[in-house]
């Protein structure tokens, strides 16, 4: 429990912070169309505001009300994967934890104003395409779904690698011989 609870304590607060931080910042330095460009223009810094989903998916005109129960109940869902998680599964702790804290920093947003979430990284010039804009709250977000995803491709993979059961628990319990 105690690994648990230090990895929930150290990275959800400070992605918590840097989020609001660079968004508060964002929201003064890049105000009135005002645009910073980093590494010779390759990452621009642009104020916006995503009222839709990832991408800026739209989902008609006031997602607002939409987003929020369904934020609230994807931070459920984590935190009951959080706590079934095996303390010793460093992976799926931080990937868990990475995005409580992105949803986290972007339902501020959403809860805070109807203007939607602060986005200001970006637009990103890929040659073929631009990357939508985007903030430290999405990076948690897709950098912990990736490692999330990686962590049940990981436990997958042993399962059958293994003679073991994984238990509702999430423990892994070794067969015993007849």
């Amino acid at each position: 429990m105690r690994t648990k609870l230090t990895t929930l304590g150290t990275i959800l607060p400070a992605i918590l912070i840097l989020d609001l931080v660079t968004k508060r910042w964002a929201l003064s330095a890049l105000a009135g169309g005002n645009r910073i460009d980093l590494f010779g223009g390759v990452v621009p810094l642009t104020l916006a505001f995503n009222r839709g989903a990832a991408f800026g998916i739209r989902i008609g005109s006031d997602p607002r009300w939409f987003f929020i129960p369904i934020i609230v109940l994807a931070l459920y869902l984590l935190i009951v994967l959080f706590i079934k998680a095996r303390p010793s599964d460093h992976l799926r702790l931080v990937s868990l934890v990475l995005v409580m804290a992105g949803a986290t920093g972007n339902l501020f947003d959403r809860v805070r104003w109807n203007a939607g979430v602060v986005d200001f990284i970006g637009p990103i010039d890929l040659g073929f395409m631009d990357w939508p804009i985007f903030n430290v709250a999405d990076m948690a977000i897709s950098c912990g779904a990736v490692a999330l995803a990686v962590s049940f491709w990981l436990e997958e993979r042993l399962v059958r690698e293994s003679p073991t059961e994984v238990t509702e628990g999430g423990e892994m319990e070794t067969e015993s011989a007849p």
